[in-house]
C-alpha cells in the first residue's frame, strides 16, 4: 500500500482558453492533513475541481489509492470515498438541516436510517449541527453552514476528505471549534487535503504543506518545517507565519 493516498503527476489543466495548471505535483500522504497554501489566483480552487473530475486535466495523471482516476467522473470519483466542501459550501438552503443530511447519506431516505452511531458522533464534532436540526440551512450563519458543510460530506465514511478554505469569513471562536473537529477527524484516520488561507489555522492543522505559485508547486514538506523558516515563508507567500 503507498504511502499517499493520493497523488497528482504532472497535471495540466485548461479552462476555455485559459491554461491554469502547469504540470502540478502533488502528494497527500495517507491518515495525515496536508494544507495546500499559496496566493490568490495559484490555482489551489482549480486543483481541487480537478482531482474532483468538476475540471479535466488535459494531460497528466491522478491517482487515488493507487488507482487512476484522471478520467472518471465526479459521481465515480466520490463513489471511491472522496468528500469535497467547495468555497461556497453547497448547501441548499431551502432545506432543513436534517434534509441536507439525509441527501448526503447514500443509504438514508429518512433521518431515521443515518448511522446513529455515526451521527452522534458528527454531533459532537458540531453541535450546531444537531442544535439547528431542523431549521432551513440558509438562515444559519456562516460559521454554522460551514458546519454543516463539513458534516455532510462526513455523513458517510470517507477516506478522504478535501475542503476548500473552511476558515473564510469565521469569527475566531468557530475558527477554534472547526480546528478541533479536523484534529478528530484526522485521528480517527480520515486523510485531509485543505486549502486555507488563514495561516494560524494552518500551523496548528498542517502535517504537510505543499505552496502553489503560477499553476505550479513550488514547495512541498512539513509543515513545522516551513514554520520554523521565516525566509522561506517571505519568499512563499510574502508573509511571516510568526
Amino acid at each position: 500500500m503507498s504511502a499517499n493516498l493520493l497523488e497528482l503527476q504532472g497535471v495540466h489543466t485548461h479552462i476555455g482558453a485559459y491554461h491554469i495548471l502547469h504540470g502540478v505535483d502533488l502528494q497527500v500522504p495517507r491518515g495525515q492533513l496536508t494544507l495546500l497554501l499559496g496566493r490568490n489566483g495559484a490555482g489551489k480552487t482549480t486543483t481541487l475541481r480537478t482531482i474532483m473530475g468538476l475540471w479535466q486535466a488535459s494531460q497528466g495523471r491522478v491517482a487515488f489509492n493507487g488507482q487512476d482516476i484522471t478520467r472518471q467522473h465526479t459521481p465515480q470519483i466520490a463513489q471511491q470515498g472522496i468528500a469535497y466542501v467547495p468555497e461556497n459550501m453547497g448547501i441548499f438552503a431551502d432545506l432543513t438541516v436534517k434534509e441536507n443530511m439525509v441527501l448526503a447519506a447514500r443509504g438514508a431516505r429518512t433521518a431515521a436510517q443515518i448511522d446513529n452511531q455515526r451521527l452522534q458522533w458528527i454531533f459532537q464534532l458540531f453541535p450546531a449541527v444537531e442544535k439547528f436540526w431542523n431549521h432551513p440551512a440558509g438562515k444559519l450563519s456562516g460559521g454554522q453552514k460551514q458546519m454543516l458543510a463539513v458534516a455532510r460530506a462526513i455523513v458517510e465514511p470517507r477516506e478522504l476528505l478535501i475542503v476548500d478554505e473552511p476558515s473564510k469569513g469565521l469569527a475566531p471562536s468557530i475558527i477554534n471549534n472547526m480546528i478541533d473537529a479536523f484534529a478528530q477527524l484526522k485521528k480517527s484516520g480520515v486523510t485531509i487535503l485543505l486549502v486555507e488561507q488563514n495561516i494560524g489555522f494552518a500551523k496548528r492543522l498542517g502535517d504537510t504543506v505543499a505552496v502553489m505559485d503560477n499553476g505550479r508547486i513550488v514547495h512541498a514538506g512539513t509543515m513545522a518545517q516551513l514554520a520554523q523558516d521565516e525566509a522561506l515563508q517571505q519568499r512563499l507567500l510574502g508573509l511571516s507565519l510568526a
